[in-house]
């Protein structure tokens, strides 16, 4: 499925809120964390456009990722694809795209992931290596 990137502006933060509270949902609800008014204020919160990039299909949002220049590390803060959108590889892709972006700078891809979430065994298939363990999350990394 072809897709396009593109940079966000502060006004998008809502509706990027939106489809991360949609894209969670199963996850969170499977380990008994779903609270869309937390999950909004956490991203609105610390919502910044500089580092935030949307995914679009023929003009819709279809999901978004945040890569944060650590110095040291780039960090996945977020990586999304609305459920309509799940399955098709697009994900995948994006994740190809960020682990390239590590590697052309030689700084490691680090990231967490919900505890449960399909999205785990994504990370590891890709070479991700478990560092440590929250309460609710896996944290990752992969050397680039």
């Amino acid at each position: 499925m072809n897709y396009l990137i593109f940079d966000v502006e502060e006004i998008e933060k809502e509706a990027l809120a939106e489809l991360r509270i949609l894209s969670m949902r199963e996850s969170l609800e499977a380990i008994g964390r779903f609270d869309p008014a937390k999950a909004r204020r956490r991203f609105v919160d610390g919502f910044d456009s500089q580092c935030t990039h949307k995914i679009a299909i023929e003009g819709e949002l279809a999901g978004f990722y945040v890569l944060k220049d650590k110095g040291d590390h780039l960090h996945l803060d977020h990586l999304y694809v609305h459920p309509k959108y799940q399955g098709n590889g697009i994900g995948s892709s994006v994740l190809a795209t960020i682990i390239m972006k590590a590697k052309d700078r030689r700084l490691p891809l680090r990231l967490g992931a919900l505890r449960g979430s399909r999205s785990n065994e994504i990370y590891k298939a890709r070479g991700f290596v478990r560092t440590h363990e929250g309460e609710w999350d896996i944290y990752y990394d992969l050397r680039g």
